[in-house]
């Protein structure tokens, strides 16, 4: 567990310098850009289990986590491990917010499971 936190924490700093110097096409490219690793038996974790470390590497961040940031790395982490995740973007249009969490199979993992009917969806990837 505690390696499955450091990597998610890694995924977040990473993530933190892309939305910080690099434009959002770059991290919309990286996002589409990695594939989703063929799993063998011996390495299987959950993708509950991976959302948990994700939470865990949040607790620990010096900064407060955008929901962009944790929804890129936690889709990378995933994929990873052999899950087929999308990133998925929403917004909301009054009071305009937007939001991004991430699905497996249309089933959303790291949210509320009623957060697709509070925000329109824009994308996924």
């Amino acid at each position: 567990m505690l390696r499955r936190v450091l990597e998610s924490w890694l995924l977040l700093f990473r993530f933190e310098i892309m939305m910080r110097f690099a434009e959002f096409k770059d991290l919309h490219r990286l996002v589409r850009s990695v594939p989703v690793r063929a799993s063998h038996g011996s390495d299987f974790v959950t993708s509950g289990d991976l959302c948990r470390a994700m939470d865990y590497a949040c607790v620990f961040y010096f900064r407060r986590v955008q929901c962009l940031q944790r929804s890129c790395a936690t889709t990378l982490l995933l994929r990873r491990y052999g899950w087929r995740a999308e990133l998925v973007i929403g917004a909301q249009l009054v009071p305009f917010k937007s939001h991004a969490w991430v699905e497996i199979n249309s089933v959303i993992v790291n949210d509320k499971p009623y957060v697709s009917e509070i925000y329109q969806v824009l994308e996924r990837f």
